[in-house]
């Protein structure tokens, strides 16, 4: 999602041809109007026009963002030129889990400008003091995007007020001690699709940025976590990499984390103490690792749980008992069997989906009367037993299950008993 931008130089004549719609190109010339004041653009060249003060010029982009802001344009990106039109769109995959942006707070609402306009137009717009490697797009003053410039190293002249630093789809190497130390600001900094490696962070290189509470480190190769992270932060992510053990006390003064992505790592055991300062954490996702145990030491907070793409075969009786928040729950593509599910196991209330597809269970295991979503598809299935919903049927004894995926088992129709409607009462969808 991105702000609204335009390529100067267009002819509005060609907002028709576009196939936009009226309200939008009411916008969009709206949007021209204010633009023509601020540059002089020929041949698709703009210049800030002669006299345009700093104050003058800031005052233009804010009123930009008021009419983009009192049409609720969050997402339009339109090039318009005197021959084509086209929408561009050009995010990363951050961690496989969508960026919250707050605007309120000034957050930026792109990630990153490729793809998005012509760099030229954002460089007429840079503010003073931008370093050469990167873009500081006036609307923004505390963002700088250097992402996708080919660097081998973080640019060194960053301004001591940059809150957002996008630095992803580089060739960066390392992270020296004193590479942020006159930019003890930031509160995100992207490194996401580097070749970050563990042996090369100073642990004290992310020590000094009390504000940061932002980390995105997805795509490297990463072996550890690194250490020294600031208590502040709230989002970690560090999917994508080759980290093998959490190891004890790293994350121990993370009090304030609520999302933690480690997918697609080499994960193989999860120690007593590995988690054992996230106090907030809601968020866990471990899938994609090599985990043949479930990981019983995790925080009481976690309210989703990931655990997909592992090679579990059981489940303790006991395992989710302290979990009183747990919503969420994916175990799909593990080696699970009937043998390996205590009858109790998945007796919690709080739970409201969860994913058992892609295992090895032969019967329906027994499920709280609360679950409303249960995904079982892809398993070797070859009856249907309304006990596992429902331990008494009647008016107030019934499963709150709203979607029941049974598909690609040994399952058919004609095999349901006459009592599971009475069960499934509020059932909106079944598959077989």
């Amino acid at each position: 999602m991105s702000e609204l931008c335009l390529k100067v130089g267009g002819n509005n004549e060609r907002l028709t041809e576009c196939h936009i719609p009226k309200p939008i190109q009411s916008l969009v010339k709206a949007v021209l109007k204010v633009e023509a004041v601020i540059l002089n653009c020929k041949d698709q060249r703009c210049s800030r026009k002669p006299g345009l003060t700093e104050s003058k010029l800031l005052f233009m982009v804010r009123s930009l963002q008021l009419i983009m802001t009192t049409h609720h344009v969050l997402a339009l990106i339109l090039v318009v030129t005197t021959g084509t039109c086209r929408a561009a769109y050009a995010d990363f995959d951050y961690g496989g889990m969508p960026v919250q942006i707050n605007r309120l707070l000034g957050e930026p609402s792109v990630l990153t400008l490729r793809g998005r306009v012509d760099s030229s137009w954002y460089r007429v717009l840079n503010r003073q003091g931008c370093p050469l490697e990167c873009d500081c797009p006036i609307q923004w003053p505390s963002a700088m995007f250097c992402d996708n410039r080919g660097l081998f190293y973080v640019p060194t002249s960053f301004s001591p007020k940059s809150q957002y630093l996008f630095l992803q789809g580089n060739s960066i190497t390392a992270l020296p001690k004193s590479m942020f130390e006159n930019t003890t600001l930031v509160r995100w900094l992207i490194l996401d699709h580097n070749v970050l490696t563990s042996s090369q962070i100073d642990n004290a290189s992310l020590k000094g940025l009390h504000h940061l509470e932002n980390l995105f480190m997805n795509y490297n190769n990463l072996t550890e976590i690194p250490s020294s992270l600031p208590s502040g932060l709230k989002q970690l992510r560090l999917a994508y990499n080759r980290i093998n053990k959490i190891g004890p006390g790293v994350l121990d003064n993370l009090k304030n984390l609520t999302l933690l992505l480690l997918h697609r790592n080499q994960l193989k055991v999860i120690g007593e103490a590995d988690f054992k300062g996230l106090q907030s954490l809601i968020l866990l996702d471990l899938s994609h690792n090599s985990l043949t145990e479930f990981p019983t030491y995790l925080p009481p907070s976690i309210q989703q749980l990931y655990l997909s793409n592992n090679s579990l075969t059981a489940l303790p009786g006991n395992c989710l008992i302290n979990f009183k928040n747990l919503q969420y729950l994916r175990l799909s593509h593990n080696k699970l069997t009937n043998d390996g599910l205590p009858s109790t196991v998945f007796n919690t209330s709080a739970i409201v989906e969860m994913d058992l597809s892609y295992n090895q269970l032969t019967s329906i295991p027994m499920v709280h009367e609360s679950l409303q979503y249960l995904f079982l598809e892809a398993n070797i299935i070859e009856a249907f037993n309304t006990s596992s919903f429902c331990r008494t049927v009647g008016p107030v004894n019934f499963s709150k299950m709203k979607l029941l995926r049974l598909d690609g088992n040994r399952l058919s129709y004609s095999q349901l008993p006459s009592d599971w409607v009475l069960c499934l009462r509020v059932l909106r969808d079944i598959y077989i």
